[in-house]
């Protein structure tokens, strides 16, 4: 069986470096906004580039606590992909403001800058782009309309650890990056945690204090915060991982080379740009008959996923919420299929992947 992902065997490289980072937080009887999380702050910041880091509980709450900390006007409208995954538009709704959702690029699965400009009125303030799959947004362009338009940018990089666009990473285009170290992500924790990345000295400032009850010296609290903080622990181990993310990617991009090579060219393939970066959390192939696809490959023992199989607008939670009416993100969603390209998934084994989709040829109706 070839498995979609094995988080056990994902960490096995790491596994005694994890060992000692627990025992040494374990015997540090510090555990809430100590050493390790700072310390993380400092060499997560300097991976990207940026002034600051804040490390939050959660990929969520660096969406919803960086919208706060903009402080633009209670039920203003941001615009945001109208495929992306639930937690980008909950987070602005979370925030108090009203998500705007604009079609993607069907190729890129990424938010379409030329559809910007005719969502944008008086009540818009801020683009939330998603960098999807592991894929920068074309931030050139998206940069331009907000320019343009006095919009701030938040971007959310959930699945963009170290995707770059021109040779700037994800991240640091708008006033605030946000990254969830859930432990699928390339750099993914042993738990839930997230951090924002920004090179604005307010912004910094003000997300110290709303991570923590809105204070950020005991027992003084300057806003309505919440209890947000990424833990010791789990910064430890990612102050690990994060060693080893560049290795991590250069093994996902090398899986992905074979998958670009090998497979049957009547799979829609994800599109690669000269300027673009990927890191490819997710490999992200399309098909019409996407769930034959999914029992072909379960009947040869290949695990596969869908990102994602409900878009935004069709959840329950949203239905009064935002229009029903997005026919790409319903098209993009009806379609895709995610093929394993884990820390744990060898060369082998996308050979093999390879092979069985091949041998789908003769069978699959175009």
């Amino acid at each position: 069986m070839i498995e979609f992902e094995n988080l056990k065997n994902s960490n096995k490289p790491y596994i005694k470096d994890l060992e000692k980072a627990a025992i040494k937080v374990i015997n540090s009887g510090w555990y809430i906004l100590g050493n390790e999380v700072s310390e993380f702050e400092a060499e997560f910041a300097r991976y990207l580039g940026v002034k600051y880091c804040i490390g939050v509980a959660s990929g969520l709450d660096a969406l919803i606590l960086s919208i706060e900390a903009l402080s633009i006007p209670k039920n203003s409208d941001i615009l945001v992909a109208s495929n992306t995954y639930i937690a980008t538009i909950l987070a602005i709704i979370k925030a108090g403001h009203n998500p705007i959702l604009v079609e993607p690029d069907e190729k890129t699965f990424n938010i379409d800058p030329q559809k910007l400009e005719k969502s944008i009125t008086s009540k818009t303030k801020a683009i939330c782009v998603t960098h999807l799959f592991g894929k920068c947004c074309r931030m050139d362009k998206i940069n331009l309309v907000a320019n343009n338009h006095n919009l701030e940018i938040i971007e959310d990089c959930a699945q963009a650890h170290g995707a770059k666009l021109k040779d700037q990473l994800a991240g640091t285009f708008g006033k605030a990056g946000c990254f969830s170290f859930y432990p699928t992500k390339n750099l993914g924790g042993l738990g839930d945690g997230g951090a924002i990345a920004t090179n604005d000295e307010n912004l910094y400032d003000k997300l110290l204090h709303l991570r923590n009850y809105g204070s950020k010296v005991k027992y003084k609290n300057e806003y309505l915060g919440s209890n947000s903080r990424l833990d010791e622990i789990q910064a430890a181990f990612l102050r690990v991982k994060l060693k080893y993310l560049n290795s991590l990617i250069e093994h996902k991009r090398n899986l992905a080379e074979i998958y670009f090579k090998y497979l049957p060219k009547w799979l829609e393939l994800p599109i690669k740009k000269e300027d673009e970066f990927d890191v490819f959390h997710i490999f992200c192939v399309r098909h019409n008959n996407r769930d034959y696809l999914i029992e072909w490959l379960n009947k040869n023992g290949i695990k596969t996923d869908i990102h994602y199989p409900i878009p935004p607008h069709k959840q329950k939670a949203l239905e009064n919420i935002i229009p029903q009416n997005w026919p790409i993100s319903e098209l993009i969603h009806e379609t895709c299929l995610s093929l394993p390209i884990s820390n744990s998934t060898s060369k082998k084994e996308v050979r093999t992947i390879c092979k069985v989709l091949d041998k789908a040829t003769s069978y699959i109706k175009n």
